[in-house]
């Protein structure tokens, strides 16, 4: 099992798009992905956050080699769309999990 956690910040003038946006279309690319085996979509409550929200999709592959791939190739595509469609108003932050010990 390899896990990569995407955290999608987004600023408070554009919550009401970004919203809209994960409902009609990151659902439905993450839904679309071929190598993802399970996925966890989700609004991250925070008290340290005032000036947005942060959402956060963790995607769990069967190995390493299948999130490499994704890495290189359709996290790019996702963040080029994102780009495209929010400029710098959405900012994306990938972390690879190595987990040390797991029950899932």
């Amino acid at each position: 099992m390899s896990v990569l956690s995407l955290t999608f910040h987004c600023m408070k003038s554009n919550i009401t798009e970004w919203e809209k946006y994960v409902d009609e279309t990151l659902i439905l690319m993450t839904e679309n992905l071929m190598d993802v085996d399970q996925y966890i979509l989700s609004e991250v409550n925070s008290d340290y956050i005032e000036e947005g929200k942060n959402y956060n999709l963790l995607l769990i592959f069967s190995d390493d080699e299948k999130r490499e791939e994704f890495t290189k190739s359709e996290l790019l595509n996702i963040t080029e769309r994102i780009e495209i469609k929010f400029g710098d108003q959405i900012m994306i932050f990938n972390t690879s999990l190595n987990p040390i010990k797991k029950r899932i």
